[in-house]
């Protein structure tokens, strides 16, 4: 399942999203925000990091103005890797070399059409499980011991 949550600078980004895996048969679900009224960035990043946690197979997007505060939030939930990314290059290192399962997006820097594009390659990238995979565990691991 892809969980997708934004605040208000990310709406319009997520319901262009919604609107695309709508298109594309892709299931989801969205958990909010619902409308162009001010939001809180780490409500939503944290609900979708958590139920993003309760499955391995499972993926989030989310989005906020600059995509950093919701990134920042949802690496506070234990098995979260977060990326922020603003290039379709980035969307496929976050998740072959990093294994990222919750991809942040910027409302305000990066257009419509580029993070749809960086959503596909998010989407369709897969873990190398080569050399990097050892960094990503050492990561997890110190996060279960701390």
């Amino acid at each position: 399942m892809i969980f997708l949550g934004s605040d208000h600078a990310g709406y319009l980004v997520k319901e262009a999203i919604k609107d695309f895996f709508q298109k594309n048969n892709i299931e989801f679900a969205d958990l909010g925000t619902n409308s162009l009224a001010s939001a809180n960035y780490q409500e939503y990043a944290i609900k979708v990091a958590e139920n993003v946690a309760l499955n391995e197979e499972n993926k989030g997007i989310l989005i906020c103005g600059s995509g950093v505060g919701v990134c920042i939030a949802a690496n506070k939930v234990k098995g979260i890797i977060a990326g922020l990314v603003d290039r379709v290059e980035l969307a496929e290192l976050v998740v072959s070399h990093d294994q990222c399962n919750v991809l942040c997006l910027s409302g305000q820097y990066t257009n419509i059409h580029d993070n749809i594009e960086i959503v596909k390659k998010f989407l369709n990238t897969k873990p190398l499980h080569d050399y990097h995979e050892d960094r990503v565990k050492a990561i997890l691991n110190y996060e279960k011991t701390h």
